[in-house]
């Protein structure tokens, strides 16, 4: 009886199938748990106590943000209350928010918590893209609040009349339809003044986000880097 080659044989085929399938299982799981453990918000205490992560807590809207080239790492990463001089996050410089650089870890969720609504209800995403979803018709919003349009030295910001950036970025977004900035007017949502507050809080939250250099084009923006 002449062999069989092992390439003809169905064993062959099912065996190597349930090897992979059950590798590729055991991948996917160990991806999601450490993925989870990436993308888990910090807390209060993790900012006191100087400890990195990708997606700071609430309270983060209480420190200076900034946007620095590291160099370890080959592109732009945010840094969170001043740098230690290597592109790390000092977490030391405080900057008010609206008034404010004390919001506690309730009061800052709970901003964080009503602009996240709202830019569902309002379907942000129907023209903004965030933190890679959403559509391409109007800017990037991951890194709106470092973009130096909304500084002191920005247009927006002189536009609006108003004295700082998370003033200006509140007074934009209640009344978009009296600043036209480009072809692409932003429209009228009907978006409150706490509304406002808590979007520019989620925008502001966002910005802490190290997402890795994305969106790539953004640090290449005259004067995006090193926050100013």
């Amino acid at each position: 009886m002449a062999n069989k080659s092992v390439w003809s044989d169905n064993r062959f085929w099912r065996r190597s199938a349930t090897w992979v399938t059950g590798f590729a299982s055991v991948l996917l799981i160990w991806l999601t748990f450490d993925t989870s453990a990436q993308i888990a918000m910090g807390n209060d205490q993790d900012l006191k106590d100087g400890v990195v992560k990708r997606v700071p807590g609430p309270t983060v809207i209480n420190y200076k943000i900034s946007y620095e080239m590291s160099s370890k790492r080959g592109h732009e990463v945010p840094v969170i209350g001043g740098n230690d001089g290597e592109g790390n996050s000092l977490f030391q410089e405080k900057e008010k928010f609206f008034g404010r650089d004390d919001w506690s870890e309730e009061e800052a969720g709970k901003l964080l918590h009503l602009g996240k609504l709202a830019s569902q209800a309002k379907n942000c995403m129907d023209c903004h893209t965030l933190l890679g979803n959403g559509a391409y018709y109007a800017p990037d919003l991951t890194k709106a609040w470092l973009d130096p349009a909304w500084g002191p030295d920005g247009a927006m910001q002189a536009l609006t009349g108003k004295e700082t950036k998370e003033e200006a970025m509140a007074e934009f977004l209640q009344h978009p339809d009296q600043f036209a900035t480009h072809a692409r007017m932003m429209p009228d949502l009907g978006i409150t003044k706490e509304e406002a507050i808590g979007l520019v809080a989620f925008l502001k939250h966002m910005s802490s986000i190290d997402t890795n250099g994305f969106p790539r084009n953004f640090g290449r923006m005259q004067g995006a880097v090193n926050g100013k």
